[in-house]
């Protein structure tokens, strides 16, 4: 009997992933590499479907491939083109599905990749039952996927949801689009860095911290430092789950989601991302939405999430 399987494509600013995956969430087989280095998004393409080949070649099953699903940073999934990305190479608007159409002769969907996430925890993940939630993913940028009434928000030219550019501070710090303030330099894996390196010049308390640069300092490492107690870090994941309660607070209001998942890097440091998180965002709400809001960590957050909700655009189109 064949097996059902989409594959799932994750571009992200420093690797894209690929796998193939049937609709119960089993991967069976993957890879990664390098996004950057490819000036040209031909030849990125051509890496992209000779890695596709590739992994078919490692399948031991009779499959059927049902369809590509992409997941891409500012996709436009009415248009299949990716669109001014902040951190990729390719600059502009580029006909992405159209383009990788030559290479393959089978449905291709596309959408931004906080949206695939968001479509991922309905297919995988936790949202099944739902109808109204947020997917909040924090890597290098803020992400947002918003489901209301049973429906991604896509909005009139497919854009909307972009809650990681909001100014939150117009003196404030500058974002990946140049945005002052922009909500995502200061709640990302990037903006909690950035935090740690703002605080440890503002004061001359002893940290672990202090040995790194910036470029050599990673989440785990920060997680570390605050599970032995380090004060820079501890104040560092309070900063940050401060702002983005507050904002949480701010978007509850206009679409009331029963839940708001986080998922990506930071999500991973668990209490330290979620406590602070909590106690802010319950102290902002509205009187009439408070004790109503769960905010939850990605039922795919120990899953490969990037290629399940990437895929998962194949099942959800097909379902429709």
């Amino acid at each position: 009997m064949l097996k059902k399987l989409a594959v799932g494509i994750d571009i992200g600013g420093t690797l894209t992933k690929v796998g193939f995956v049937d609709i119960s969430g089993e991967l069976y087989a993957h890879l990664d590499f390098p996004t950057q280095g490819y000036p040209k998004v031909d030849d990125y393409l051509l890496v992209l479907a000779s890695k596709i080949q590739y992994l078919e070649k490692q399948l031991s099953c009779d499959y059927e491939m049902m369809g590509l699903g992409i997941g891409a940073p500012n996709a436009n999934y009415y248009r299949g083109t990716i669109e001014h990305a902040a951190n990729l190479e390719w600059k502009g608007i580029i006909p992405f599905v159209s383009k990788i159409k030559s290479h393959f002769n089978v449905p291709i969907y596309m959408t931004n990749d906080a949206n695939a996430a968001a479509i991922g925890e309905v297919v995988y993940g936790d949202a099944k039952k739902m109808r109204d939630f947020m997917v909040i993913t924090l890597g290098t940028g803020l992400g947002s996927g918003i489901y209301a009434n049973g429906a991604l928000i896509y909005g009139h030219d497919a854009m909307a949801g972009e809650l990681g550019h909001i100014s939150i501070d117009k003196e404030g710090r500058l974002d990946g689009l140049g945005v002052k303030g922009g909500l995502e330099a200061y709640v990302s894996s990037t903006g909690l860095k950035r935090t740690i390196f703002e605080l440890l010049s503002d004061s001359i308390s002893d940290s672990e911290l202090r040995n790194y640069s910036f470029n050599n300092l990673h989440g785990e490492d920060i997680t570390r430092a605050a599970e032995h107690g380090d004060e820079i870090a501890c104040a560092a994941f309070e900063v940050t789950g401060k702002i983005l309660g507050e904002q949480l607070a701010n978007f509850v209001a206009f679409s009331h989601p029963e839940a708001i998942f986080l998922l990506g890097g930071l999500a991973k440091s668990g209490k330290w991302i979620f406590e602070p998180t909590q106690r802010h965002l319950e102290a902002n709400l509205l009187p009439y939405y408070k004790g109503k809001v769960k905010l939850l960590p990605s039922g795919m957050i120990d899953k490969n999430a990037a290629i399940l909700g990437a895929a998962a655009l194949v099942w959800n189109q097909q379902n429709h």
